[in-house]
Parts: C-alpha cells; structure tokens; sequence
C-alpha cells in the first residue's frame, strides 16, 4: 500500500488537530465562520489546505492586533460597529 499525504480532515481529527470541540466546528459551519468544508455523501470534510489557509489568516503578532490587521483599538470599535452592528464600548 502507498502512503499518501493527509490532503482531508473530518471534523473529530480537525477538533483533536485545534483542541476544541467538533460542536464549536458544526456551530462554525451553522454560522457561516470557519474554515471551508466539503459535504460529501453527508460526511463533512476539510481540505487541508482550506485549514491551513485559515490558520494563516487568523495568525496574529500580538495580542493587541484585530482580524483587519489594525492595533488601533478606536479604529477597530468603529468598524466593528459599521453596519447598524452595536456592541460594548471600550
């Protein structure tokens, strides 16, 4: 038999590979959030590179960067609040 590179995660190996639970990935899908799927013959299933696509896109260089790449706090409350959005203040 021929090894062949992993190229797809089901949902259990995806949760054990980010240590959450496969419900916060079902709730994600049910959300439209994280990473892209495949539902074939009613499994569920991740290409690897749409995982590691989002890994990337969530990578942060400090604790004060937001998902736009903006540090400044009262630029990211302005547009987190864009849309009619309301959230707490800062």
């Amino acid at each position: 038999m021929i090894d062949r590179p992993i190229k797809h995660l089901n949902q259990i190996e995806l949760s054990r590979r980010w240590s959450i639970s496969h419900r916060t990935l079902e709730r994600w899908r049910w959300l439209g959030q994280g990473p892209r799927y495949l539902k074939v013959g009613g499994r569920v299933i991740y290409r690897l590179e749409d995982v590691e696509a989002f890994e990337a896109e969530k990578a942060r260089a400090s604790t004060g960067e937001s998902s736009s790449g903006s540090t400044d706090p009262q630029r990211e409350h302005q547009h987190s609040c864009a849309g009619g959005e309301i959230r707490g203040g800062l």
